[in-house]
């Protein structure tokens, strides 16, 4: 058998590797020797270790949505707590994953304080975000753990899947903001921040959360 070391494997932007017949010990380890200041996210599924390198242009999708649900949870005064890319994980269900981002909404006063998360005794998020297509390895971890909403970007529209009866299945609104069109809004908001940038889309997107959430009073 050949033993590769981790620093001898290159994933380039936009590109994700599978490794199989990873268990447990070495999951942890790889998570260890891959450290926490890294670009790359991992999904582990029942002994397959994903590892996916993000394009830019992700990271700017993902940090603008992050953002955006941010201001809709500031504007409607809803407590949260965001988790970011934190590692989550279960070894009696041989699952792990690091979303884009992540919130806890619901949960939010039981993660107060925390710095990490144990799966065992605490709850998965309330929503995670993904931007490209997530592989059935994310997948399968996301509803293992019992993420109940995914937040997913795909080929520039915003995708929302609600997890039931431990399945992903598609809905056209957020249950953690019902009355608030997002899919369609996040996803047009995301245009123009291609031609207005960052600053000023956040600013004309807080203004119409303002807006629209007067209107619905």
């Amino acid at each position: 058998m050949v033993a590769i070391q981790l620093q001898q494997l290159l994933v380039h932007p936009g590109q994700r590797i599978q490794l199989q017949g990873v268990n447990w010990s070495e999951f942890e380890a790889i998570l260890d020797e891959l450290g926490d200041k890294r670009a790359s996210r991992i999904a582990y599924s029942d002994g397959i270790l994903e590892i996916r390198m993000p394009l830019p242009k992700h990271e700017k999708a993902k940090v603008l949505i992050g953002d955006m649900v941010k201001i809709i949870l500031e504007e409607l005064d809803i407590d949260n707590e965001c988790f970011g890319s934190s590692t989550f994980k279960r070894q009696d269900m041989a699952k792990g994953i690091e979303p884009d981002d992540c919130f806890y909404i619901e949960n939010s006063a039981r993660t107060i304080g925390k710095d990490r998360i144990d799966l065992t005794v605490d709850p998965p998020p309330d929503l995670a975000i993904e931007v490209d297509v997530t592989s059935k390895t994310g997948l399968d971890a996301y509803q293992s753990l019992g993420v109940r909403e995914l937040c997913r970007f795909e080929d520039g529209r915003l995708r929302i899947s609600l997890l039931e009866n431990g399945q992903y299945r598609d809905a056209n609104f957020s249950p953690h903001f019902p009355n608030f069109p997002i899919v369609d809004r996040l996803s047009q908001f995301l245009d123009r921040s291609k031609t207005e940038g960052r600053s000023q889309t956040l600013k004309a997107f807080r203004q119409w959360v303002r807006e629209f959430a007067k209107g619905r009073q």
